[in-house]
């Protein structure tokens, strides 16, 4: 009697099935997977090399031999290393960039990390957890929703409702509040009224889904249409978010969890700041004084959903800073290494990868690297202590921009 397959086709769409065949083993992805190269090059990791242990273990399972004899067992021991390696990414698409086949990485990772979930090998270590923290606190901090807004000062003017919502995301309204102090006190000192969500706002979810685990429970889904509806009470006409992965979580997965189109615009905030720029809206009042800037490009907010140009526009217009580019920039800069789960589940890989980043980023000699994502801040500041580059400041476009407006950040306590 014929077994049952060791491993399913849950969570993978008929293109992805077809993808795992288009790989032509090319190896410029290993060239160019900062994980890879951060863990000192070990085959597993290499994104080729999942590639073709998935497509093995589906030939296995439901090629012609199992068809005909029955499928062949997989033993445990190497789906479980397999889902080690596979959770060894940061998915920031850096090998979809460069694939000669366009074969879409990122999603073929969520796919197979998925599978895994539904299987039990998956998440891997501490990333476990993100499904009790958001079920229970809707944060992944453990903090009281009610916290949410504890971070506004008393001059800071948040509408009840208006045509703009912003949304702040977990990190910044919890942990990094400098950088929710300054989106406010800038919309606010542009005249910008906004609204915001407050303590029925709940974690976009963007771990779950990064980490494979979007369907336990049906938090992920529950979480988007909770947001969404709650903007759509506030007025929202456009959402602006200056955290990169939430930004990516509500343009691209909050539609797909949800099977329908957003009723509103969503920004990121240089994207929002570019605009009020082109329409001469800022009166710079407090110049840096000739500082060397270089900028890292958020995975999610570039690669991932095409938002390169506006962080650089709103950097070169910000007065006494000159921005001086690394050699990896774009669409092929090397991630900050915090992503897809891996600050949670392999801290270490996560500093060895920031390391590297700060290393690109000191060759240009700058005063200042700058981000447009709280967690490639706080990772890349990791990476600089960690290197012992302490005089280079790391520091989001933000808060420079709320500095060189003359907003006053120095009453704010980070969480």
């Amino acid at each position: 009697m014929k077994g049952e397959p060791s491993i399913t086709v849950n969570n993978f769409t008929a293109v992805q099935l077809m993808e795992l065949d288009a790989c032509v083993r090319c190896g410029e992805c290993v060239e160019w997977c900062p994980t890879y190269d951060a863990a000192g090059k070990p085959a597993g990791l290499a994104p080729r090399d999942k590639i073709l242990r998935w497509s093995k273990y589906m030939n296995k399972s439901y090629g012609l031999r199992a068809r005909l004899f029955g499928p062949k067992a997989i033993p445990e021991e190497e789906i479980e290393e397999f889902k080690n390696d596979v959770y060894g990414c940061t998915t920031c698409a850096m090998c979809a960039t460069v694939c000669e086949m366009a074969i879409n990485t990122v999603e073929l990772w969520e796919s197979m990390r998925s599978n895994l979930v539904k299987r039990g090998n998956g998440p891997y270590g501490k990333q476990g957890m993100f499904v009790k923290l958001i079920g229970e606190y809707k944060n992944p901090y453990m903090e009281d929703p009610k916290n949410r807004l504890n971070w506004i000062p008393d001059d800071v003017k948040i509408a009840d409702k208006a045509d703009i919502v912003y949304f702040g995301g977990c990190t910044a309204e919890l942990k990094q509040t400098k950088l929710a102090f300054a989106t406010a006190r800038v919309l606010n000192k542009l005249g910008i009224e906004f609204a915001m969500l407050g303590e029925d706002e709940v974690c976009c979810c963007s771990a779950l889904v990064r980490t494979g685990q979007y369907e336990i429970e049906d938090i992920a889904r529950k979480a988007a249409r909770q947001n969404v509806d709650g903007m759509v009470a506030k007025g929202a006409k456009t959402v602006v978010y200056a955290c990169a992965g939430c930004f990516r979580a509500s343009l691209v997965d909050w539609p797909r969890l949800l099977g329908e189109e957003l009723p509103f615009k969503v920004m990121h905030i240089t994207e929002f700041l570019e605009g009020l720029i082109k329409e001469g809206k800022l009166q710079w009042e407090k110049p840096f004084d000739n500082l060397t800037v270089t900028y890292h490009d958020p995975c999610h907010l570039g690669r991932h959903v095409g938002v390169f140009e506006p962080p650089r526009s709103v950097i070169n217009a910000i007065p006494g800073l000159n921005l001086k580019e690394m050699d990896r920039i774009k669409a092929h800069q090397r991630c900050c290494g915090a992503g897809g789960g891996v600050k949670a589940g392999l801290p270490d890989l996560a500093l060895k990868i920031a390391e590297t980043r700060v290393q690109d980023a000191l060759a240009k000699s700058p005063d200042i690297l700058s981000s447009a994502c709280p967690f490639c801040k706080r990772n890349l500041s990791d990476g600089r202590d960690s290197v012992g580059a302490k005089e280079l400041v790391v520091e989001d476009i933000i808060v420079l921009t709320a500095e060189a407006l003359g907003i006053r950040l120095d009453d704010c306590v980070e969480g």
